[in-house]
Parts: structure tokens; C-alpha cells; sequence
């Protein structure tokens, strides 16, 4: 689930925007941190130090030189290591989920859903699958022509790569792109987004406990810019990146100036479509969470819901008692459904969005409520109607707790309400007939569409994420995921030995009419050409192929 990510991620900085420099020293130089605060509190909860960022080509030639190592290693036991890092994350599930949640300011019990447990599913398929995946493939000849070459495709490392991580799912996001990129035999280089440098932390020790080759992955922490600079700089192999559109698209332009390639995942805009004949409860459960677990910040969540006119009203009174019925504020006890924030910027993105709706004619129909008099980034779950496509809550990436809802009276209207989006990630169709649900999948523009479920196939290891239009190039998760981490090579050799192809020098009279020979051979008009052609073609490759041309 991608991430709204580092939207503007300035490092070092606090939430609030203030730079946070310590005052520990160094031999040579002034120690600088990042400052860590809960958001749901906006407390300060810890600090990291920053990576000295001149020390960044000497991490480089470190991760080569362990890579080499590496990736000399059978699948079998790159695994061993990978399943290590699976069974730390067992043993510390519960400490990994509280630090989680309280950097980020999700729910513990969503931290866990979605962040650790998909980490220790993605851990296991990798370790199992990845061999299978990239394992060398034999390529069938695609004419008879070509009868005497064999093909072979194999997979080859990248080399490092650099991950860029989100805020919104600051461990399942990078940590799945690591293993996959250590599987495939990769070193792997780990910016997280500074708001969540803690978790960076715990996924440094997570990988720790995997006991890789020393240089083999490195957390980096600092400014972004700073951090993808000296990454082009150092001739990073590739960049895997989750983030925002604007920032995608710098990274783009730096990329093109040395053709470094780039796996975006950028955001979406997702769209939830509910047909006369849905199971209601289902359908307005689902909503609930994928619109507002995580308040709202996961990419792949609902973001605009069209309900067919026969069931309009009963879904939103549905919804509407739902969202009313839900909690917010700080994770004390388990006594909240959904968390807080993690920026004041998305906060603020948010409440402009709803704002101008309400302004333009929208209504709030619903909202969850406070169970705390926290100080920190809480907005309550909200459920809105009366919206169009005019506004911005319909049209631009909100990212935050809002459903808004929109009726539609035909599955042609249902489908180019959906489609009409920069953005194109996931989308869901909720319908008990699912050769109709299909059907309308099949017409949605975006990556993954899920039919009476929205939004969890990012904790499916063995499925692809991503989507196009302004939602970003390339996939990750999956074998195509795999495929992303490592450069396809073919390998190609003769069966049988010999001293030229057909094609090769000398050219004469004789050359020309025996590949016109081939052509014939391979599509004859008549039986009588298809004859003429093989005898004329046989004899001229036997003369081709085992005769020496005289000089």
C-alpha cells in the first residue's frame, strides 16, 4: 500500500516542521539526529543519528564487495537467512507492533495486522519461492528456421539497490522490497521516511538477526534529497521508491540523466463500486475498514464509493452507523479502532479536501468520536455524501478517514465514474454475481481489482501491486516483483556445430533465392512450393553450414 509518503520528507526534522540537531559530538565533526515523536500524543519518543553522509561511497564499495559474496550463494541458503530474520519477527511481534504504532499512530492491533504479520508471510514465500521464480528457463524456437539454437533466460542481481520507504506503512513496505531484493541476490540500501526512523531501526534489527554478510544492507538515514543524490551519485543500480507523485517525478528526472531505472508506486485514488444486488453488511464493513483503517493512509484504500440508486440510501445509513460507532485517539488499551495521523502536512491536506466540499455543497453525514483529549493528529472517521467530481475530495489522492459517496443508476455510469482518475492502483466491485463482478473488473483501469473485498492483496506475497496512470511504473511483491529485482539475460548456443548460419557471408544470387527459399518454406502458398522450397532450402544449409567460405 503505497504511501503519501515522504511527501515532503525533510530530514532532520520534527513533525511540526523545526530542524532537531543534538548537541553529541564526534572526532570531526557535529553528530545531527532525526527526532521522533508519537503522533497520536506529539510526544517525543526517541531520536537516530543521521548517516554521515560523506561515508555514503565507502557503504557503496562495501555492499558491492558483499554482494558478490552473496550472490554466489544457492537460494537454499540465502533462505536460511531470510527465514531467520521471518523468526525474530515471531518472537517480537508484540514489541514490533508497539513500536510501530506508536511512531506511525496506528492501532496496535492494525500494526500488527498489516504490518508485522504480512512481514512474516512475505519472508516465508520469498525464502520459498524465490528459486522457483528465477530459476533458469529453457525457451521453445519460435520457427523451424531456427532449429539448431537453443535459448536459455536467466535472472542476474541488479547489484544494490536502494529502497525509499513511506511513513504510512513504514515496516511491511520497505521489508518485503528487501527480502525480495536479497532473494534475487541483491545488497540492498534502506532510506525510510524520517518520521518512522524508529522503525527503520527495528528493521536493521530485523535483518540483523538474519546474519548477513557485513555491508550486505544498511539503513541510511537522513534527507531525502540528500540521500537519492548521492545514491545517483554512486551509480545505485536501482531505486525502488513509494511515494508521492511530485516526488516520483523528480526522482524521474534525476534517474533519466544517468538511465538508473525506477520501480514508482505513487498513490491512488481508489474506487469502491456497489451493485444493486451486494451484500450490504459486507459491503458497508468493508468500506469501514479499507476506507479508514490506518485513518485512511494506505494508497490501495477505498477512496470514492459509487452505490447503485436502488440501494443508495440503505448503504449510507448503514455506513453512516458504522462510522459512528467507531473510536479514535491514541492506542491505550486496545481501546480505539483507528489511530491517528502521522504528519501535520497530511492532516492539513485532509481537512482542506473536506472543507472545500462541504463548501461546494457536500455533506457530513457521520463521524467517529473521540475517545481521548489527545493533542496529537487525530481526525475522526468520516462518511460524507453529496459529493461530485468536481471537487477535490474526488479527485485528488486525500489520504486521510473520508468516504465520500456518490450514487449512480447504470454499471456503464458505475465504470467511467471509476475510470475518471489520474490515478489508476485498485479498485473494487461488490456484487453476489461474480461472473458480473468480472466482467466489470476486466473494464477497470488500475493494477489490482478485488471483488467483494478491498485493499488486502498487498499482504499477499504471491500476488502483484501496483498500477499505472500517475500511480507509478513497474510492480513489486510476487514473481513479477522478483523479476524487477534482477536483470533478464538470455543465453543462446548451436545444437549441432557448424561453420556458418544461412545467413552469414558470402552473398550471391544463390543466397537471395534460398531465403526467399526460407520464406516460402516457413508460409507456402501450395503444396508443390512448400516441396520446391524445403529441397532448395536443405541443400543450400548443408552448404552454408559445413562448408569453410573460400578466400
Amino acid at each position: 500500500m503505497a504511501v503519501k509518503s515522504s511527501k515532503k520528507s525533510r530530514t532532520p526534522v520534527s513533525r511540526s516542521g523545526k530542524k532537531s540537531i543534538g548537541s553529541g559530538r564526534s572526532p570531526g565533526r557535529k553528530k545531527d539526529f532525526t527526532i521522533s515523536i508519537n503522533p497520536a500524543t506529539l510526544r517525543q519518543i526517541g531520536k537516530t543519528e543521521n548517516t554521515d553522509m560523506s561515508t555514503v561511497p565507502e557503504i557503496f564499495a562495501q555492499a558491492r564487495a558483499a554482494q558478490a559474496h552473496w550472490a554466489a550463494l544457492s537460494f537454499k541458503e540465502r533462505a536460511s537467512h531470510i527465514l531467520k530474520m521471518r523468526d525474530y519477527i515471531v518472537a517480537n511481534a508484540e514489541e514490533i507492533s508497539a513500536i510501530v504504532s506508536s511512531e506511525n499512530g496506528k492501532s496496535r492491533i492494525d500494526a500488527l495486522a498489516t504490518e508485522v504479520i504480512p512481514c512474516s508471510l512475505a519472508a516465508t514465500w520469498y525464502a520459498k519461492n524465490a528459486e522457483k521464480s528465477l530459476k533458469p528457463k529453457t525457451l521453445p524456437f519460435s520457427s523451424i528456421l531456427f532449429f539448431n539454437k537453443k535459448n536459455r533466460l536467466i535472472r542476474v542481481p541488479l547489484g544494490v539497490v536502494g529502497i525509499i520507504s513511506p511513513w504510512n506503512y513504514p515496516l511491511s513496505i520497505p521489508f518485503g522490497e528487501v527480502v525480495m531484493g536479497l532473494m534475487a541476490g541483491n545488497a540492498i540500501l534502506l532510506k525510510t521516511a524520517a518520521v518512522t526512523t524508529l522503525i527503520g531501526k527495528t528493521i536493521e534489527k530485523i535483518v540483523s538477526a538474519g546474519g548477513l554478510p557485513e555491508g550486505l544492507f544498511r539503513l541510511i538515514v537522513g534527507s531525502g534529497s540528500a540521500v537519492s543524490t548521492a545514491f545517483f551519485e554512486n551509480k545505485i543500480d536501482k531505486i525502488f521508491f513509494t511515494g508521492s507523485v511530485p516526488t516520483g517525478r523528480v526522482l524521474m528526472a534525476q534517474a533519466a540523466k544517468t538511465l538508473t531505472p525506477l520501480s514508482l508506486e505513487l498513490g491512488g485514488k481508489d474506487p469502491m463500486i456497489v451493485l444493486a444486488d451486494a451484500d450490504l453488511e459486507r459491503a458497508a464493513n468493508g468500506a469501514a475498514w479499507a476506507g479508514y483503517q490506518n485513518a485512511g493512509q494506505s494508497c490501495g484504500g477505498v477512496e470514492r464509493i459509487y452505490a447503485h440508486e436502488s440501494i443508495y440510501q440503505p448503504f449510507v445509513d448503514l455506513l453512516a452507523s458504522k462510522t459512528r460507532a467507531m473510536r479514535h485517539g491514541p492506542d491505550n488499551d486496545f481501546d480505539v479502532d483507528m489511530g491517528s495521523m502521522t504528519t501535520a502536512d497530511q492532516l492539513a491536506v485532509v481537512k482542506k479536501h473536506v472543507d472545500g466540499a462541504v463548501k461546494a455543497g457536500a455533506r457530513i453525514v457521520a463521524q467517529s468520536h473521540n475517545a481521548s483529549h489527545a493533542a496529537g493528529f487525530l481526525y475522526p472517521a468520516t462518511l460524507m455524501t453529496e459529493v461530485n467530481h468536481s471537487m477535490e475530495l474526488m479527485r485528488e489522492e486525500t489520504f486521510g478517514p473520508v468516504l465520500p459517496v456518490m450514487k449512480f443508476r447504470t454499471i456503464a455510469e458505475a465504470i467511467e465514474l471509476a475510470n475518471d482518475s489520474t490515478m489508476a492502483l485498485t479498485s473494487s466491485v461488490w456484487t453476489k454475481n461474480l461472473d458480473e463482478g468480472r466482467k466489470i473488473a476486466e473494464k477497470l483501469q488500475s493494477g489490482v481489482t478485488t471483488i467483494n473485498d478491498h485493499l488486502y492483496t498487498h499482504g499477499q506475497s504471491e500476488t502483484p501491486w501496483g498500477g499505472w496512470k500517475d500511480s507509478g511504473l513497474g510492480r513489486t511483491h510476487s514473481a513479477m516483483g522478483l523479476d524487477e529485482m534482477t536483470h533478464a539475460k538470455l543465453i543462446n548456443w548451436d545444437i549441432i556445430p557448424s561453420k556458418r548460419n544461412i545467413w552469414w557471408y558470402p552473398f550471391d544470387r544463390e543466397t537471395y533465392r534460398s531465403m526467399l527459399a526460407a520464406l516460402y518454406f516457413c508460409y507456402p502458398r501450395s503444396v508443390g512450393e512448400f516441396l520446391a522450397s524445403s529441397w532448395k532450402l536443405t541443400i543450400f544449409m548443408i552448404k552454408k553450414m559445413f562448408t569453410r567460405w573460400r578466400t
